[in-house]
């Protein structure tokens, strides 16, 4: 007799046991279900063994920290920058206000850290408004300011290369959010030798530090050189030894230092055959020109005083260029010096003065005057130098070489405030 429910006929004739089917339906389904557990329970037993997700560290201290989990980068994150009003008012005649002054005077970014060991250093710093970038000298957008690697040979010694200040006068080499007032002196904005591209060694010792570079001498953002390029030097002596938290690199004397502290500076920067005006800045000339420039200053600081001054000598055989239809442009040579004082009080408030004059060098004089100011200055540090409110009143005497011609004197009011992290 047949068994007819547990066969059935497939198509092409053939039979198939359902029973013997099912069975092995079972069997596998079981194997299956059997694997999957499995698979759970290991990938739950390997979940334990793997370490949590690792992220970076985030601190907050001069600006915003990151820092990698293996603690083989870390990335600082700062901005800042000055808003400000001025006011120029010629003392003639007519007295009012001629020009007003009313713009973002600086918007940078600044990125620094290090990369796989603290001894290899990173500085990046750009910089958004038309003056920060000298559009209109370069006729393009010079956003980078810094983009410099330095490594620490020894905790005395470090190589650096990329682009970032020269060791020039110390003016120059302090920050611009780092200053007594709204701005450097006439005599910086004129004999500086501010940012190139180069070679850059540093020694610091107990009582005295030397730096040097070698760089392109054309400024920042070049694409090429001619054939010189520009060699400097500078020398600092600390007989009390050094400031507090690098008091000798901002102005004011925000540390109170307990006791004084001075430090004494020489540079010196030959630029072989440079093609602006100013060598690493200015204008293009007509041809190339080698330019010296000798720089001094000192520095102390005690209690709340800041006392700083400083010399700059730029010389060039022949200062004048031409073009092929008679265009004179010029090496802005010459002397200056600045003096400066300034005293922070118990609230935060500060009293500063300062003195600066500009002699150009005869051949010059034609073009340049003989300019002097006489600047006083109030400022109130909220934060330090990351918040600050600031303004002065400076009277200016521009006094012509041509027989007493076309001399002029103004009064220069600014208020600026200054926001950073």
């Amino acid at each position: 007799m047949k068994i007819w429910k547990s066969r059935t006929r497939m198509a092409g004739g053939r039979e198939v046991d359902l029973h013997i089917m099912g069975s092995r339906k079972k069997i596998t389904t079981n194997i299956f279900v059997s694997l999957v557990c499995f698979g759970l329970v290991m990938g739950r037993v390997a979940a334990q063994q793997l370490p949590p997700t690792q992220t970076p560290y985030f601190q907050y201290g001069k600006g915003l920290e990151i820092t990698a989990p293996d603690s083989l980068f870390q990335m600082n994150i700062r901005f800042r920058m000055q808003n400000r009003f001025a006011f120029y008012t010629p003392l003639a005649d007519k007295f009012g206000i001629e020009e007003i002054e009313a713009r973002v005077r600086r918007l940078r970014l600044r990125l620094d850290g290090f990369v796989y060991s603290p001894r290899l250093t990173y500085v990046i710093q750009l910089s958004f408004t038309r003056g920060d970038m000298d559009y209109d000298v370069t006729q393009f957008p010079n956003i980078i300011r810094d983009a410099f690697v330095r490594y620490q040979v020894t905790d005395r010694f470090s190589l650096g290369v990329g682009q970032t200040k020269l060791p020039g006068n110390r003016q120059r080499v302090n920050s611009s959010g780092d200053l007594q007032l709204p701005d450097r002196s006439i005599v910086n904005a004129t004999f500086n030798i501010d940012r190139d591209f180069g070679i850059q060694a540093y020694f610091i010792e107990n009582v005295y530090v030397l730096r040097g570079a070698i760089s392109t001498g054309e400024g920042r953002n070049v694409l090429s050189t001619d054939a010189g390029l520009a060699y400097t030097l500078r020398g600092e002596f600390l007989p009390f030894g050094h400031f507090t938290n690098g008091g000798d690199y901002f102005e004011a004397d925000l540390m109170r230092e307990p006791s004084p502290k001075l430090s004494i500076g020489f540079s010196y920067s030959y630029n072989n055959n440079t093609l602006r005006t100013g060598g690493q800045l200015g204008h293009y000339l007509h041809e190339g020109r080698d330019l010296k420039t000798v720089m001094a200053d000192f520095l102390l600081k005690y209690n709340g005083l800041s006392i700083s001054s400083e010399y700059i000598n730029r010389q060039t055989p022949d200062p004048l260029t031409f073009s092929p239809q008679g265009e004179v442009r010029y090496i802005r040579a010459g002397q200056g010096e600045n003096y400066q004082v300034g005293y922070l009080m118990p609230s935060d408030f500060e009293l500063v003065g300062r003195y600066s004059r500009l002699v150009p060098m005869p051949e010059i004089r034609q073009f340049e005057r003989d300019v002097r100011e006489f600047t006083l200055g109030l400022n109130k540090y909220v934060k330090g130098h990351r918040v600050k409110l600031q303004t002065d009143i400076t009277l200016q005497q521009q006094e012509s070489f041509l027989d007493g011609k076309d001399s002029r004197r103004q009064l220069i009011t600014r208020f600026q405030i200054e926001v950073g992290i």
